[in-house]
């Protein structure tokens, strides 16, 4: 049985982590022992240890954050556990899991090394000099690794700009279960979860599902929060989750004198159920790499309007659909809410169900099936070169 390892940076609520721990809890048992390794303080760590059939090992050094020593004693720990487990395959998530992970596992001799891009780790709040840094330490890592696989096209497209691979990368959709995000809540469910989330029943209610951290700029959707509600006092705004800019965010909310707009919730679990709460779902991140939120808000019928980064364009296909606008495009993020605040057109049921409608590449036992598929071909390729080997 070959040993299949995923080492994540952090498991945090995000979308990453959850089609990290989708895939290696749904591997086929009889084929793989599943192993995962993350950096600690996660919030999915725990729900992690529940998983059947998958050993998870945290490594203490393992951080987001670039800090050279506690680098430097991650990879070594990294390389020690990948020496003791002997794993067929390293599959790696994310930039810093990504780089410590896939050097970790050619110094421990993995003969298989794969990385999945979950938009990289090259942000446009980085200097120059840190963006060439970065793109040269991924290039240079590109040579050791068997197979990239991207989440979006976009992905794709920047990775061949930056030279970081030719011919050996592969899209594979980050999918979700759209099931829960299909079921449809009572009436009175639905306004007993709007009360909560601070939404009467003669409102309309704007919400995004995002950890409050840079990349998803929540700061924009407190902006956009200020000029929507100016014309229209109607609308309420609902942001889930939390994160390290929770009190830049709030501190907005009280200098904009929102407190009676905008709702800060916290982390929830029941988001299938908070999307159905919703009248239009609103995504303000300046980078992504293909964001399942807004799969999973396509899937619930919800309006979208969102930033234009990512693979976002492949998912908001059409107008039915909603709206992109530029990354930092208040003005244009607020202006497409008001035009749809304001239509007294509604789509018909028939239009609003073919929207709702997932191509199957899009589905989480999909996103499984394929990486299954990766994996017996790298396998299979790496024991026909060992034959030729001795062969030889």
């Amino acid at each position: 049985m070959d040993t299949i390892c995923h080492i994540i940076t952090k498991l945090e609520l995000g979308g990453a982590q959850e089609v990290a721990l989708h895939v290696v809890s749904h591997l086929d048992p009889a084929k793989y022992r599943a192993v995962l390794i993350s950096g600690p303080g996660g919030l999915l760590t725990e729900e992690a240890r529940r998983l059947p059939h998958v050993e998870v090992n945290i490594v203490p050094a393992l951080g987001r954050t670039i800090h050279p020593f506690a680098d430097l004693v991650a990879f070594v720990q990294l390389a020690k556990l990948l020496r003791r487990i002997r794993p067929s395959i390293v599959h790696t998530h994310s930039s810093k899991a990504g780089v410590l992970g896939r050097w970790a596992a050619w110094f421990a001799g993995i003969p298989v090394i794969v990385h999945t891009v979950h938009g990289y780790g090259i942000t446009p709040l980085q200097p120059r000099w840190l963006k060439s840094l970065l793109v040269m330490v991924e290039r240079i890592t590109g040579l050791i690794t068997t197979q990239w696989v991207a989440v979006s096209q976009s992905d794709i497209k920047k990775g061949q700009a930056w030279r970081l691979f030719k011919n050996n990368v592969l899209l594979v959709r980050p999918g979700i279960d759209p099931k829960p995000f299909q079921r449809m809540m009572t009436a009175a469910n639905r306004e007993q979860l709007r009360k909560q989330l601070r939404a009467e029943p003669e409102t309309r209610l704007i919400g995004t599902v995002a950890c409050l951290k840079p990349q998803k700029a929540p700061e924009d959707f407190i902006r956009v929060a200020k000029i929507v509600t100016a014309s229209r006092p109607n609308v309420r705004f609902v942001l889930v989750g939390d994160g390290e800019l929770r009190a830049t965010v709030e501190s907005l909310i009280a200098r904009y004198g929102l407190h009676e707009y905008v709702h800060l919730a916290g982390w929830r679990r029941d988001i299938p159920a908070v999307m159905h709460a919703l009248d239009l779902f609103l995504l303000t991140s300046h980078w992504e790499g293909l964001p399942r939120v807004l799969l999973e808000a396509r899937v619930a019928g919800l309006p979208i309007v969102a930033t234009n980064v990512g693979g976002a364009d492949e998912v908001v296909v059409g107008t039915a659909i909603g709206e992109l606008c530029q990354a930092g495009d208040i003005n244009g993020l607020a202006n497409a809410i008001i035009r749809m605040m304001s239509s007294s057109v509604r789509p018909s049921e028939e239009g609003r169900c073919r929207t709702t409608l997932l191509p199957c590449e899009f589905h989480i036992s999909e996103t499984v099936l394929q990486y299954e598929r990766i994996y017996d071909r790298l396998l299979r390729s790496y024991e026909a070169e060992s034959r030729r080997k001795i062969a030889a």
